[in-house]
């Protein structure tokens, strides 16, 4: 009997039930990570601590409002593989984010410390990190709802909220990936600048 036939039969399902596997728990991800603010819904307002190139650093999001536009984006946990990675990739878009007339900040349920070190290590001193009280957290809907891992987290979630206070972009996404360029694009949407 030939098994060369019954082989490749294997290992062709054998793929296809991984790749089913993997977007049944992407799609379980997303549902459970999602951003639940919708466009054009009002963004919570708020005030709270945090770093600023290793400073203390106070933001208001009222009043940053009056500056421009604001990109809020809530990472888990500061100094963790995908945080690190996001942040860096923040910091080196922090001068198109400013040609954009957008404000950015980071928030995360870690301590002012924490902070202070991570917004020189990781932010490059070029934004803030702030601290994502469980206040903000559940306002903003971005709690992060996994059993194994600790109460008072965050999903990776980015907001860009306009002048007017209203949300123009939710995107909710535990890879890191696409936060700095979707933001950005919103942004440059706001102004009437072209995309990249």
């Amino acid at each position: 009997m030939d098994t060369a036939p019954i082989s490749a039969q294997y290992l062709l399902m054998t793929k296809r039930l991984f790749s089913i596997a993997a977007a049944c728990a992407a799609f379980a991800l997303s549902v459970s990570s999602g951003a639940d603010l919708p466009q054009g819904a009002k963004a919570p307002q708020f005030a709270t601590q945090g770093a600023l190139a290793g400073k203390a650093f106070a933001f208001n999001l009222r009043a940053a409002l009056r500056k421009g536009p604001v990109v809020l984006y809530f990472y888990p946990k500061s100094f963790t593989q995908g945080c690190t990675l996001e942040a860096h990739a923040f910091a080196e878009a922090m001068d198109q984010f400013r040609a954009a007339g957008a404000t950015v900040i980071g928030l995360s349920a870690d301590d002012l410390a924490t902070q202070r070190k991570f917004s020189t290590e990781a932010c490059r001193s070029a934004f803030p990190v702030g601290i994502a009280t469980t206040r903000i957290i559940a306002a903003y809907d971005v709690a992060l709802k996994r059993a194994d891992l600790p109460a008072g987290l965050s999903t990776r979630t980015s907001y860009v909220i306009g002048r007017d206070g209203r949300i123009k972009l939710a995107y909710s996404n535990a890879d890191p990936g696409d936060h700095v360029r979707l933001t950005l694009d919103a942004v440059r949407a706001l102004r009437g600048v072209g995309t990249r």
